[in-house]
């Protein structure tokens, strides 16, 4: 197998473009308490395991010191940031159902640097990202990732069928950013909808009795109702994580279909 690979090393080279590629943009990899030589050896063992079936690829002719060997690895380089950006339009949904709620909860002040996403969030956004990761840990997510992503990704397409198909490359982004905002909806329309009640209710209590000094009792009371609501739906939303996870890679696979039919639609 090793000399298969030395005889084939630049074939080598592009699928440890893309797995790398895939492994600093993906969720969990990409953070930075990962060593860049651990992330950089996972992505060589990848490439290692899915070089006998590499299917997509034929490079007869092509010179390894050549600008179109360079333009290939940036296109490797390319679909594995696509598939990592994908991922994490997955897990920006529990984030962003956070900070959806936070604001009414009382703790949009509270923003912390999240060392998942690498940005400033609320304190509820970083929990939901705990419970999205601890989620797609148990749903054996990285085993999805790379035999359900990266290899079969390896199987079916390359650089000139990912041009060939961009429009549903294209369409796949745009549908997953719309989804986001929907899912994150859905996961925090329960909490959102019961504080905006409270909120209507510490309003009309003010009105009818302003001795009450709603300012010091309301965020107690938004804070509490928020956190026995989190409590019982925390059931509900891992639920609805785990179907937002198999759709996301239900896509990903409808993609490599729809890019199928283009290459032999178009004839490549």
């Amino acid at each position: 197998m090793i000399r298969e690979i030395l005889a084939a090393a630049p074939l080598f080279l592009l699928l440890a473009a893309r797995a790398l590629a895939l492994i600093e943009t993906a969720p969990l990899l990409s953070s930075e308490s990962n060593p860049q030589v651990a992330r950089v050896a996972l992505a060589g063992f990848a490439a290692y395991a899915v070089f006998p079936s590499a299917q997509a690829f034929n490079l007869r002719g092509l010179e390894i010191f050549s600008l179109s060997f360079v333009f290939l690895l940036a296109g490797e380089a390319i679909i594995g940031i696509i598939m990592g950006f994908f991922v994490t339009i997955v897990f920006s949904a529990f984030s962003t159902a956070g900070q959806f709620f936070a604001l009414p909860m009382g703790f949009s002040a509270s923003q912390t640097f999240d060392p998942l996403s690498r940005v400033e969030n609320p304190l509820m956004g970083q929990y939901l990202s705990l419970v999205a990761m601890l989620v797609f840990l148990s749903l054996d997510g990285f085993s999805e990732l790379f035999l359900g992503g990266f290899w079969r990704s390896v199987q079916s397409i390359n650089v000139a069928s990912l041009a060939a198909g961009r429009e549903a490359v294209i369409g796949m982004l745009l549908a997953g950013l719309s989804r986001l905002f929907v899912d994150a909806m859905m996961i925090s329309l329960p909490i959102l909808g019961t504080l905006f009640l409270s909120s209507l209710a510490t309003g009309l209590i003010s009105k009818a009795a302003p001795q009450i000094n709603i300012l010091t009792e309301g965020f107690p009371i938004s804070i509490t109702i928020a956190f026995l609501l989190i409590l019982y739906t925390l059931p509900f939303m891992t639920e609805l994580f785990g179907r937002v996870v198999d759709s996301g890679f239900a896509s990903v696979e409808q993609l490599y279909i729809q890019i199928g039919r283009s290459i032999a639609g178009g004839g490549i």
